[in-house]
Order: C-alpha cells, then structure tokens, then sequence
C-alpha cells in the first residue's frame, strides 16, 4: 500500500508543473488576444501593411500545419502499401476492426462540409451588412462545431481498438486525434468571433479576424476529407 501511494504522491507532483504550465500558457493567450482586440478594433493600428503581413503569417501557418498531417498521411500509405511481417503482411493487421466508414464517419464529414457552408455564409452576410443573419449562421457553425466533437468522442468510445493495437491504432487515433484538437480549437475561435460580431467588432470593411478564422476553419474541412478518404474509407 505504501508503494501505491508514493506513486500517486509522484504522478501529483509531475502533474503540478504541467497543470501551471497550461494555466500561465492560458492566462498569456487571454491577455495577448485582449491587446490584439484594442489594437485592432479600438486604436486603429492594424493598417493595411500590418494586414498583409498577418495574413502571410496565417498563410505559414497553414502551411505548416499541412506538413504535419501529411506526415500522417506518409506513414499511414506507407504502412497500408507495404505491411511488414509484424503486421501480419495484412492492413489492417489481423485482429482489428476497422470502423464502418458509412456510420459516424460520413455523419462528421456531413457535419463539418455543412459548418463550411455555414461559416462562408456567415462571412457573406457580414460582407453585406447584415449583422442578425450573420450572427445566426456563426452560431450555427459553432453548433456544429460540439456537435462533430461529440460524434468523435463517441466513435473513441465504441471502438474495438486502441491506440495500443499495432502501427493501425497508433495512426488512426494519432491522425484523427490531432484533427479532433484542431476542430475543438477552431469551434473555440469562432466562439470568440461570434462574441465579438454580437459587440459589433467587425464591420464590412474591417473583418480581418473573422476572415482568417474562416481560413482556419476551411483548412480543418479539407484535411478531414483527406482523412475521411484515405483512413476510414480506402484503408478500410
């Protein structure tokens, strides 16, 4: 009994640092949005040269993040193309059940082409002035959002494998996990511009907040057709 709890008071004591990691991590992100909001909306010094640069760097950053899936995409064709001995020279390996891809799967990937859909109409909208049906169309996109979230969490659960079963399990959850995180962070952005659409931050004109996250949003779309395409579907 001692030996368990000297284990827990352990596994506490390494838990510590990494809970105020992510707390100070969270209280710099709030002050550095918050300084982003009064000087782009209330002192006027987003200019246009300050646009152009911060939409090169969304543009690198998007490029970056394809990168990282497409790391993804080469170990799972390279490991479906050419299964070695240590997977049963079979993909997916022996003893793993691959999900139907015509049950949640496709569900999310309705989901998520139809928050596309939403969020451009939202941006339309704002385009054209009219703040209530842009309004309606984000909180429609943010819907969405949670509810893609909770068809994945609930696909995780009723899985018959784990991340543990072989180079399949690793992947797969690796890949999608990953994607999930994104999807949570980009239905978190658009939470934001739709409370800052309500305080009439953005105008026809002046949007570019709103515009890069429907960037973000556009690109989380695309890599889970990818995903959809090549794991669930061809892998299967």
């Amino acid at each position: 009994m001692r030996f368990f709890f000297f284990l827990r008071k352990k596994a506490l004591c390494c838990a510590f640092p990494l809970l105020y990691s992510i707390f100070f991590l969270l209280v710099v992100f709030y002050f550095w949005g918050r300084d982003i909001v009064r000087e782009g909306t209330y002192q006027g010094r987003h200019t246009l040269n300050v646009q152009k640069s911060i939409k090169l760097g969304i543009i690198l950053f998007i490029i970056s993040e394809l990168m990282f899936f497409v790391s993804f995409f080469w170990a799972f064709f390279h490991l479906s193309l050419n299964p070695t001995i240590e997977l049963g020279n079979l993909w997916p390996p022996s003893r793993v059940v691959a999900l139907n891809p015509f049950h949640v799967p496709l569900l999310n990937t309705l989901i998520l082409v139809s928050s596309g859909v939403t969020v451009t109409r939202a941006h339309i909208y704002l385009l054209n002035g009219d703040k209530q049906k842009s309004l309606l169309w984000t909180l429609l996109t943010v819907v969405l959002g949670v509810y893609f979230s909770a068809l994945q969490l609930y696909e995780y659960k009723s899985s018959t494998f784990t991340f543990a079963d072989s180079a399949y399990g690793s992947v797969f959850f690796l890949a999608t996990g990953f994607h999930g995180f994104h999807v949570l962070v980009g239905t978190i952005l658009i939470g934001i511009r739709l409370t800052r659409l309500g305080k009439n931050h953005f105008s026809p004109q002046r949007h570019l907040n709103f515009e890069l996250s429907c960037w973000y949003w556009h690109f989380v779309d695309l890599i889970w057709l990818f995903l959809f395409l090549s794991i669930y579907w061809w892998g299967n």
